[in-house]
């Protein structure tokens, strides 16, 4: 028998200026095909990634005096559609993360459940399947934000030039260490998890 469990389908990094920094897509396992592909394109992840934007201002406007807007984890955004559902991080500079989980994008078999040596493991992997709970995504902003500050030290790397005033657009983040840390967020996260 086969578990589906919700991995990330997407992470985006968008600067104070509501521009993209950066975008990372995953692929997620397809019952119908039994293989592994992005459940989107690169251009609908971007113009997924652009919706939660006023999602973001509506919260940050009506909760700047409460825990949320001071801690700035938004929490889930909004649900796409039954599959995907958008979660956000704000940073005290403006800085945005956002990440697009698939509650159906990673497939576990009967085989490597009952096989697994920790039982606390084997019951998150159960309680999964049914969702997320809250503050199953700290792990993954806690992480992002630290890749996203050894990035801010390193001091080649000017944030002004990604993140210019608005309407000059602005340049996206190159830098291959913090692609392979975004990429190693995406591929590692699973609910329960609580580092990475």
């Amino acid at each position: 028998m086969a578990t589906a469990i919700p991995s990330i389908a997407c992470i985006g990094v968008i600067g104070r200026n509501n521009n993209p920094l950066h975008i990372s897509i995953f692929p997620s396992y397809d019952p119908s095909t039994k293989s592994f592909a992005p459940v989107r394109n690169p251009l609908q992840f971007s113009l997924l990634l652009s919706s939660t934007l006023d999602v973001f201002e509506l919260r940050s406007r009506s909760n700047t005096t409460s825990a949320l807007g001071l801690s700035g984890d938004f929490g889930l955004l909004h649900a796409v559609d039954e599959r995907l559902a958008a979660y956000g991080f704000e940073t005290n500079t403006g800085t945005k993360f956002v990440v697009i989980v698939d509650m159906r994008g990673r497939r576990i078999d009967g085989s490597v459940a009952a096989g697994l040596v920790n039982e606390s493991r084997e019951k998150r992997l159960g309680a999964a399947a049914v969702g997320l709970r809250e503050g199953e995504m700290k792990p993954v902003f806690k992480a992002m934000q630290t890749a996203y500050i050894k990035l801010l030290q390193n001091p080649f790397f000017d944030p002004d030039e990604h993140s210019p005033p608005a309407g000059r657009g602005g340049k996206k983040i190159t830098s291959k260490r913090f692609a392979e840390d975004m990429r190693r967020i995406g591929e590692n996260w699973t609910p329960g998890v609580t580092n990475l």
